[in-house]
């Protein structure tokens, strides 16, 4: 195996585990988090998978490009009021400091829904 492979496999792996770090959480419990400056706010057009992975490799550019499109952001007061007064869910994943989130779709939602009726 060359050491390029190596990498892919070791990526694939991080990926993977950062899957399986993710989860869905209501906005009050993520108060503290936004009071302590360590939410990022991920848009829906972006992955948030790669976004926790870029984060995780500490890959400048691509985070910078995310920061620079505004699709990557630390959440903003506006957005914390309106997120407590919906009680927004979101998908979440921790990359230290940081936690990442990204509102879940209604899709996500119902199908959640529909997976918890069968």
């Amino acid at each position: 195996m060359t050491t390029d492979d190596t990498q892919k496999t070791d990526i694939a792996v991080l990926r993977a585990n950062i899957n399986n770090e993710t989860s869905q959480i209501d906005w009050l419990e993520l108060q503290r988090f936004f009071a302590g400056g360590w939410l990022i706010y991920v848009s829906r057009n972006v992955n948030l998978l790669d976004v926790a992975l870029a984060f995780s490799l500490d890959n400048k550019d691509e985070v910078s490009q995310w920061l620079t499109s505004g699709e990557v952001a630390r959440v903003s007061d506006l957005q914390a009021k309106q997120w407590h007064q919906e009680n927004t869910r979101f998908w979440a994943n921790v990359v230290k400091p940081w936690v990442l989130i990204q509102p879940v779709n209604q899709s996500d939602a119902v199908q959640k829904a529909d997976n918890n009726i069968h």
